[in-house]
């Protein structure tokens, strides 16, 4: 992909997260309806999409519960505030050993594996216009943590997405990631105008220097559209390198707690703060409408 900056760009807002920040900001939503809010105040500074977890109210821990999602997605479909709907689909795949000496059976705390068919299962209720299609098994920074997607998860995930006529947001964490999306797309799986968003610096994926992201940016196809990130004080250098490579940008609080040194930040302020990078590039930030007439996303809800 040649570098060419994008001129009509839309920005992602990761509301939540499934990380453990619950206790490290009292801006980090819990509640299905604080979640809710936050997205719409989100939306209002300039977000296009939000991007939605789940958390347990009480404990702020990551969930998958359905029921959680039901009630975060019609808070915000009822809303006056008009926003694309992304959910995670990254739940279900969590594997931790038991130790580098005696890794099975497996730490049951720290493990959840499910089925492809419950790990879409919030999607198939809420019926959002796109859910993350995490396109590879990675190690992450815990020492006996690993995400796991199997290629026949991943078929299986993406061909119930597709089905559903939920985009599918390919979250790819490093190169063979993106090898692995083009492979689901030649195999008819996934629509050959896909949408995918980098995840750089992710211990330990994709660094997040820029020689690195741009071998990611090459290896997307033309007609592919693409969003990137980076992760803590790296996620405004994003917006703008993003922009400047030809893609589109995400923020949140699932990426960065910040707003400036010692500055604890809402979702709001950094949405309003990429708006403000993006615009002084000489680009326009475009809404939820153009989003959807750009991504071929229709606007439903459930039956």
């Amino acid at each position: 992909m040649p570098l060419a900056m994008n001129r009509e760009v839309f920005i992602t807002c990761a509301v939540t997260g499934s990380g453990g920040t619950q206790d490290r900001s009292p801006h980090v939503p819990r509640s299905p309806e604080e979640i809710a809010d936050s997205a719409i105040a989100a939306a209002k500074a300039g977000a296009a999409i939000v991007h939605c977890h789940v958390r347990d109210p009480e404990t702020g821990a990551p969930s998958r519960d359905v029921g959680l999602f039901r009630e975060v997605t019609q808070r915000i479909r009822d809303a006056d505030t008009d926003v694309v709907l992304n959910l995670t689909a990254g739940m279900g795949g969590d594997i931790t050993f038991g130790g580098v000496e005696a890794p099975l059976p497996v730490d049951a705390a720290g493990t959840d594996m499910i089925g492809a068919t419950e790990r879409v299962a919030h999607v198939a209720e809420c019926l959002p216009e796109i859910c993350t299609l995490d396109c590879g098994t990675m190690n992450f920074a815990e020492a006996d943590y690993v995400m796991t997607n199997t290629p026949g998860m991943l078929q299986a995930m993406g061909r119930m997405m597709t089905d559903l006529g939920v985009k599918p947001e390919i979250e790819a964490f490093d190169t063979g990631h993106l090898w692995y999306a083009k492979q689901l797309v030649a195999d008819g799986i996934l629509e050959p105008d896909a949408l995918v968003q980098l995840c750089m610096g992710v211990p330990w994926g994709a660094p997040d220097d820029l020689n690195t992201f741009m071998a990611m940016v090459n290896n997307i196809p033309d007609d592919w559209t693409f969003s990137a990130f980076g992760l803590g004080r790296n996620q405004m250098p994003y917006v703008a390198a993003s922009v400047l490579a030809g893609g589109n940008v995400r923020v949140g609080l699932e990426d960065n707690l910040m707003l400036d040194k010692g500055v604890l930040a809402q979702n709001w302020q950094l949405v309003e703060r990429a708006v403000g990078i993006v615009e002084n590039l000489g680009a326009r930030v475009i809404g939820p409408e153009q989003v959807r007439e750009k991504l071929r996303l229709t606007k439903r809800a459930p039956a």
